[in-house]
């Protein structure tokens, strides 16, 4: 009798167990946990895009995404495009890893030289041949002033256009690749193939741009703590043609890149409606125009307002 009543009181507080598991299981809780789909951007957002586009002289791809609520929209977002100085993060994203690793210290000295010296963007090309600057100041200038002489002075001292493709294929990202140095030299195995050749410096596509910025703001490159520290780099960027240009008082940390016939942006903005990571390229423009009036300036500018719009929460 008294296994008996042992197995039914056994039973029955097995099937209590079932019944509270499968109740959890069924509870709206739990099923929006792991069914709630990101929000749809509103059909008037394509339209939006799509009739600012048309109305561009060149070829516009872009990428978003407002990293709190996973709202996303694409308009040739995952096409090759070139980067011109984007590409100038993934090779501060490797100088980073390899101070982290202990690869490279901050204090490494690097000598300005004739030969290093490169037209552009940036002031040292304006500096006395033999200046000594410490690793850490050429990746500080690289990214605050997008200095393209300090620019390949990072890469020598990396070793190379190669180590920043390595980095970028370890992060899971196939379309982010480095050609060579500026004004050429030190081409990667990536540069050296015939169909790269179109890209000139870098190639990349803004889906991955987005993709790159997103792991830094959610600290998963090298660690939160490093992530962090170029995410605050990427917040002095000097130059702010481009995206949300009229939102100046808005944090926001971007990287811009120029060409002849090119603008590129990429960049996070902190707004109330949502962490907005945006990449936009603009290409094939048909004339020259240093300004920051260019057409592209203006485009960029007009779209990352309408994503705020269009994404925001």
């Amino acid at each position: 009798m008294k296994k008996a009543f042992l197995c039914i009181a056994l039973m029955l507080t097995l099937g209590c167990i079932c019944v509270q598991a499968q109740s959890q299981a069924n509870s709206p809780t739990a099923t929006q946990t792991q069914t709630t789909p990101a929000p749809k951007p509103p059909a008037w957002l394509d339209r939006r895009v799509r009739d600012e586009a048309a109305k561009f002289e060149g070829t516009v791809n872009l990428y978003a995404k407002n990293l709190d609520t996973g709202a996303e929209y694409s308009f040739g977002g995952d096409e090759r495009v070139r980067t011109a100085s984007t590409i100038k993060i993934a090779i501060m994203i490797e100088a980073f890893a390899r101070v982290t690793e202990g690869k490279a210290k901050w204090t490494d000295d690097l000598v300005l030289t004739k030969e290093k010296k490169i037209n552009g963007s940036g002031i040292l090309q304006e500096f006395t041949e033999g200046l000594h600057l410490t690793f850490r100041d050429a990746v500080t200038l690289m990214m605050v002033m997008s200095d393209n002489s300090a620019t390949n002075l990072v890469i020598d001292a990396l070793g190379g256009a190669d180590a920043v493709n390595t980095r970028m294929q370890s992060l899971g990202l196939t379309d982010t690749r480095l050609m060579r140095k500026i004004g050429g030299g030190g081409d990667s195995l990536e540069g050296k193939k015939e169909e790269n050749k179109r890209f000139g410096w870098g190639r990349t596509s803004p889906h991955e741009m987005v993709s790159l910025v997103e792991k830094l703001e959610r600290g998963e490159i090298i660690s939160p703590a490093v992530s962090k520290e170029m995410i605050e780099l990427m917040k002095r960027e000097q130059t702010q043609d481009g995206i949300w240009r009229e939102l100046w008082r808005m944090p926001r940390a971007t990287k811009s890149g120029a060409l002849d016939a090119l603008r590129s942006n990429v960049g996070i903005i902190y707004h109330p409606r949502g962490r907005i990571a945006l990449a936009i390229t603009c290409d094939d423009m048909p004339e020259p125009n240093w300004t920051a009036d260019n057409p592209a300036f203006h485009l960029m500018s007009r779209l990352s307002e309408i994503f705020i719009d269009g994404l925001g929460k």
